[in-house]
């Protein structure tokens, strides 16, 4: 299913306008829209043997068995599954509407531990090894197909691929992410132990207290800090400001937390 959102895009929206996408399905599609008897499929096959070959040296064996397997599949849906063309007369909207769709079939497909292959594969290797966020990692490798498209085509084309891409991106992201996102919350109060309790009682928050000082008042106070969920934030502001309504909040996003300790229930 997560495969089939993503050619239904390509099949309806990106290949009638003639947009290029990025990484090797970029590569792929420029190869096909210049020799168009040379079939995408085919070329896109051909150009992921060396990723494979690196993801499976690199990578845990479920994943590159999950992104072999995807890439079968994804090779045999897109023979057989040819859509109507999407009728959509601005090309912004369609690189809008193109970028929603596959973004939301490739975060899908990542989530799952697996992958389509292509970029998925050397995306994961760069995450794993240098902590590189994945859409960052497709944005860089993006460029160099857009470039290779205003060469070959034209700087409006690489313009409305350059929309698909951004907005495939950020669906990515979103997807892997969903709502998963954490953010880091620092409340300083004269009411720290309450509302740490509080949030510990009510909530299951665990928190750790820090050692502040007033840069004017040069007053000890403990500062509090927890991990909460995007969807817990607005209820634990609620919390925090019926206890102190005098307390200062700093809401920081985060990229990613690792590690937990449990203990009667409770996250420290």
């Amino acid at each position: 299913m997560r495969l089939i959102i993503w050619v239904y895009g390509m099949n309806s929206v990106l290949i009638p306008n003639q947009f290029l996408s990025g990484g090797l399905v970029g590569i792929a599609l420029l190869i096909h829209y210049l020799v168009p008897f040379a079939d995408f499929v085919w070329i896109f096959l051909a150009l992921n043997i060396p990723l494979l070959i690196l993801g499976w040296r690199t990578i845990s064996r479920p994943f590159m068995l999950y992104s072999v397997f995807g890439l079968g599949v994804f090779a045999l849906v897109a023979h057989l599954i040819k859509p109507s063309p999407l009728v959509i007369k601005d090309p912004i909207l369609a690189a809008l509407t193109a970028g929603v769709i596959c973004g939301t079939g490739a975060g899908l497909i990542l989530r799952s531990k697996g992958s389509g292959g292509g970029l998925d594969i050397l995306s994961i290797c760069f995450k794993k090894k240098f902590g590189f966020q994945i859409g960052t990692t497709v944005a860089v490798f993006n460029a160099i197909v857009l470039l290779a498209g205003v060469y070959f085509y034209s700087l409006e084309v690489a313009l409305y691929s350059l929309i698909f891409l951004f907005t495939t991106g950020k669906v990515i992201n979103a997807v892997v992410t969903g709502f998963n996102r954490r953010k880091a919350v620092l409340i300083i109060s004269d009411k720290s132990e309450l509302i740490s309790d509080t949030l510990l009682r009510e909530k299951r928050r665990g928190t750790t207290l820090l050692k502040g000082e007033g840069g004017f008042s040069h007053k000890q106070k403990n500062i509090i800090l927890t991990v909460i969920s995007m969807i817990e934030l607005q209820k634990i502001k609620e919390i925090i400001l019926d206890l102190d309504p005098e307390a200062f909040i700093v809401v920081n996003d985060t990229l990613e937390v690792l590690g937990k300790r449990q203990e009667k229930g409770f996250l420290y």
